[in-house]
């Protein structure tokens, strides 16, 4: 199978080593020479550091990089099976090269798109032939995160989602289907991580550090929600979360913060800053930690747990209940999409649905606000004495 992908960025060419180390032969497309260059570069690194480590040898390495075929023009993508463009996320961008694509691609080559927010149906509208198209958005760094959303469009048919989803578990890869609705399973279901966590400072009930340590010590989270914005960068952290909000016309549960769009327009960025919501040394960690009285609160800490849990929970049965995905799927998505201690449709068996149910009803009574309305679907499950699985 030949594989055609467009954009060498570290998605793109993440994702042509996924494809090459799986034997397709791929042909890696950017306009510019230098970044092609740079790419199997890079690419020649990871895999030296493969060898290190005593994962592949060098035979491996060189059948792996033979491979990949590193092209300047798009009509080189001609004989693909299957192309992936993962560019820049502008959807006009993105429908002028799809619409260019398709006139030196055969009739049966799947057009995908790696976006992880735009519209795949709006995508596929560039296309003469658009039930071709499909969403498939890879985690970064692609070759190390098993999670791959595979997203139809209403154009799509039923041929291509099958191959799709097949080619892509023969990568190695867990697919979870998702409805083509904003942000899919992972950039929709994890918006309270942080939302939530950024309404608990803005109150004033706890400080940056004793959130995050009450998410990581309870919840067994690898990374606190200030953490991981700041790893993630402030900038594109609060932009998703805009774009998400919009595209859901404004529901409230999806609100971006203000703390978050100042921390941004000062150029607090996190890591890459070297400040954020926490200051941070040449070698990237944190040098300020809180020593606030929060720390050792632990009805405190639990308080804010609970909190944050039962707001991703809210949101993952919402979008079972909205068929964005399976409850399987879901789960799959949340654990290996974002590393997530466990499934949180799972977490609600165990925390119990009528738990859920009150944590909900008692922040809206608390509030009046509709960011806390409860999922239909756990107050029926509460009712009716049901589990998710």
């Amino acid at each position: 199978m030949t594989i055609g992908i467009i954009g060498s960025g570290t998605m793109g060419s993440g994702i042509a080593q996924v494809a090459a180390t799986s034997g397709c032969k791929v042909k890696l497309y950017d306009t510019n020479r230098a970044a092609l260059d740079k790419a199997e570069a890079a690419l020649e690194k990871i895999l030296l550091r493969l060898i290190e480590k005593g994962r592949i040898d060098s035979e491996e390495k060189n059948r792996i990089q033979g491979n990949i075929d590193y092209v300047e023009n798009l009509k080189d993508l001609a004989n693909s099976n299957l192309t992936i463009e993962a560019i820049v996320e502008n959807l006009d961008v993105k429908k002028k090269v799809f619409s260019e694509l398709e006139t030196y691609v055969d009739s049966n080559c799947i057009i995908a798109s790696n976006t992880s927010s735009l519209s795949i149906a709006s995508i596929a509208s560039a296309l003469k032939n658009p039930e071709r198209c499909i969403g498939i958005h890879f985690f970064n760094p692609a070759p190390l995160m098993q999670l791959v959303e595979v997203i139809p469009a209403i154009q799509t048919s039923n041929e291509v989602l099958e191959f799709t989803v097949k080619t892509i578990e023969n990568w190695n890869k867990v697919v979870a289907v998702a409805k083509d609705t904003p942000g899919f399973i992972v950039n929709r279901v994890a918006r309270p991580f942080y939302g939530e966590s950024l309404r608990i400072y803005e109150e004033g009930i706890a400080d940056f550090a004793s959130i995050d340590r009450s998410l990581k010590t309870l919840g067994n989270f690898k990374m606190g929600p200030f953490e991981l914005m700041d790893f993630i960068g402030n900038d594109v952290n609060y932009t998703v979360t805009e774009t998400v909000f919009q595209a859901f016309y404004y529901d409230p549960r999806y609100r971006p913060s203000f703390t978050q769009k100042r921390f941004t327009e000062a150029g607090y960025l996190g890591r890459k800053s070297g400040k954020g919501f926490y200051n941070y040394d040449d070698n990237g960690s944190i040098v300020v930690q809180s020593d606030s009285e929060e720390f050792d609160n632990k009805v405190l800490a639990q308080q804010i747990f609970d909190r944050v849990l039962v707001m991703l929970i809210n949101e993952a049965a919402d979008a079972l209940f909205l068929n964005i995905a399976s409850a399987k799927d879901i789960d799959n998505a949340m654990t290996k999409g974002v590393n997530y201690p466990k499934g949180l449709l799972a977490w609600a068996n165990e925390k119990g649905i009528d738990w859920c149910v009150k944590q909900m009803d008692a922040l809206y009574d608390e509030y009046r606000e509709e960011r806390y309305r409860c999922s239909p679907l756990l107050r029926k499950m509460s009712r009716e004495n049901q589990t998710f699985f």
